[in-house]
């Protein structure tokens, strides 16, 4: 309690308030609830609870699984918190590192920290030397399933369970619910609790916009934003590395101080970079979809997606990086004519339609908007025109 109160918790969230009684009587949990519900402290806590009680016989008793080393090292930091005034001991075990800290790891498991929070690649990397069993697991929590789902570690993560006791207390928590999120929960978990605090809205303070652009027009509009608008903290998101690393070199060129983050950096500049956005030191942060869930900064005041997202899902993930902790936020889109199918899905999602802004003349015609490009024949419909016929004068 020293710990809750020592981060300033208050009040507990939906999931937490479902989630912890239904842990601490020994229940399964299927919960569906996105990232900024709380989720974290919902199963951290409770569990916590648990091992204090245990004794403390240099063995694994808590395995917490997430998709991202950036994820795992937020997780392990909370733990930090919440655990300060316990004796429960906790390690963060993810890839991207060099061998001394691999090192550590091993030694870690192999003398036994009480909890451990770890991406499944590097889990399987020390399982498959030989040297680490869980006899004495107690609790597995699966956090952002359906994110790990969908990164391919389905395979890896039942691989992992097969190593595990069978009886054990198995937490899965998930934003999106879909069949194979389902056949998983089948297989691991016993008489589960279902928990769905899913809500496939924004925060209501989010303010949307959206400008119908060609790609060309991408970046000199991007620029136009950060030089007009003051913002202590903007997060810019791209579909693909070369596009981050594209529009981080364009922005250094102008002045505008960003950094850059993808799965092509290592650890340590991962965190490097991290760090100094979280401090305010870098005001711009373009990024691809590994930080979108799991991020906990609260004070961002614009999430631009320069692409698109995949997915209604993906979206909502993306702009809830803004607008957190009762604070304000806007969410820009840029949409060009190849992601307005895409987007128009979005809308649906949303249930009301994004305002589109429009482009300044100097920027050139843009895109007409026409969600529906495409009829069931794949040809496009006529009616999807530009807006006028001048060409865009900007090149990427």
């Amino acid at each position: 309690m020293e710990g809750v109160e020592a981060l300033r918790y208050e009040s507990a969230t939906p999931v937490q308030e479902k989630a912890i009684p239904a842990i601490l009587a020994g229940r399964d949990i299927i919960a569906s609830a996105q990232t900024g519900t709380g989720k974290t402290a919902a199963f951290l806590l409770p569990v916590i609870e648990k091992l204090s009680a245990m004794p403390h016989d240099n063995q694994v008793k808590a395995m917490v699984i997430v998709p991202t080393r950036e994820l795992a090292l937020q997780i392990d930091q909370q733990m930090e918190g919440f655990s300060y005034y316990t004796r429960v001991s906790s390690i963060a075990i993810y890839g991207g590192t060099d061998g001394a800290v691999f090192s550590r790891e091993k030694q870690a498991l192999v003398q036994g920290a009480d909890l451990i929070v770890c991406t499944p690649g590097r889990l399987m990397a020390h399982m498959n030397m030989g040297y680490i069993q869980f006899p004495e697991l107690k609790f597995l929590i699966l956090d952002e399933a359906d994110r790990m789902l969908d990164m391919g570690f389905y395979d890896d993560i039942l691989k992992i369970i097969s190593f595990l006791p069978k009886k054990r207390q198995t937490l899965m928590f998930a934003a999106t619910m879909p069949a194979k999120i389902r056949q998983m929960a089948r297989q691991i978990l016993h008489n589960p609790a279902e928990i769905n605090i899913a809500v496939s809205k924004p925060a209501e303070k989010i303010v949307q916009k959206a400008f119908l652009v060609y790609d060309s027009q991408k970046i000199p509009l991007i620029k136009m934003l950060l030089k007009e608008t003051e913002m202590k903290r903007v997060l810019i998101f791209c579909a693909t590395k070369e596009n981050t690393r594209q529009l981080y070199h364009e922005l250094k060129r102008s002045g505008i101080k960003a950094e850059e983050i993808h799965s092509t950096l290592d650890q340590s500049a991962r965190e490097s970079v991290m760090n100094r956005f979280k401090s305010g030191e870098v005001p711009v942060l373009v990024a691809t979809d590994i930080v979108s869930r799991g991020i906990d900064i609260e004070d961002i005041d614009m999430v631009i997606n320069f692409d698109v997202p995949r997915e209604g899902e993906d979206y909502i993930h993306r702009i809830g990086r803004t607008a957190r902790a009762s604070a304000e936020g806007t969410a820009v889109t840029f949409i060009n004519e190849r992601d307005q199918q895409r987007f128009g899905a979005i809308e649906s999602l949303l249930g009301r339609e994004v305002e589109k802004f429009p482009v300044p003349k100097e920027f050139g015609g843009t895109p007409a908007y026409n969600p529906k490009i495409r009829r069931s024949d794949g040809k496009r419909n006529p009616g999807n025109k530009r807006r006028n016929d001048r060409k865009p004068p900007h090149k990427n």
